[in-house]
């Protein structure tokens, strides 16, 4: 597998920038997970994560992205380092050079258009630095600030999967988005999320 490339920098557009995350974001993600009790069910898990848990994420972080299984990116704003929100890349499929990304925002962020800004600029690093042809995000059916987020950042919605994933202890039925290389608008045309 390929490994995915490391940010030499931020990506940025101004509103938003993206960097790799690292271990110093760990208390900002507890607390979003604090704010937001439901948060980790809309991300497929039993259980907010734990302190442990994020840290040995971290600790796996650059051999999971040398390894071109995934890679997750801290959401900024400008001129700031505090953690707003991640980007999980992951389902990477080489073979067929799809990925498939999940994102999530803490509350206090929210409603200021940073996660559709967010979700482009991943998925134009991964269409255009990072030799993937398909970014694809799925969500459940009722995710409607998925949807809005996905739909704003160039996203095409593709259909349900009925009963497509077994998460906590039941199948879940998924709508699915994808971002393909002909839908980016052309560098500097102005187009924003």
């Amino acid at each position: 597998m390929p490994a995915i490339p490391a940010l030499t920098a931020t990506l940025g557009d101004g509103h938003v920038e993206l960097r790799l995350a690292e271990e110093r974001d760990i208390p900002e993600v507890l607390i979003a997970f604090q704010d937001d009790p439901e948060l980790h069910l809309r991300l497929g898990l039993d259980r907010p994560p734990s302190g442990a848990q994020l840290g040995s994420q971290a600790e796996e972080a650059q051999a999971r992205r040398e390894g071109g299984r995934g890679v997750e990116l801290t959401i900024l704003e400008p001129g700031s380092d505090v953690c707003r929100g991640r980007v999980n890349v992951h389902r990477m499929d080489w073979t067929h050079r799809r990925a498939e990304v999940g994102l999530w925002l803490a509350p206090q962020a929210r409603g200021r258009g940073l996660a559709p800004r967010a979700l482009h600029l991943a998925a134009r690093w991964l269409l255009l630095d990072c030799g993937i042809d398909r970014v694809e995000v799925q969500t459940e059916p009722d995710n409607d600030a998925m949807f809005h987020t996905a739909a704003r950042a160039g996203f095409v919605r593709e259909g349900v999967l009925r009963s497509y994933l077994l998460e906590r202890s039941g199948r879940v039925d998924v709508v699915m988005f994808s971002l393909i290389p002909s839908d980016l608008p052309p560098e500097g045309t102005g187009t924003q999320p």
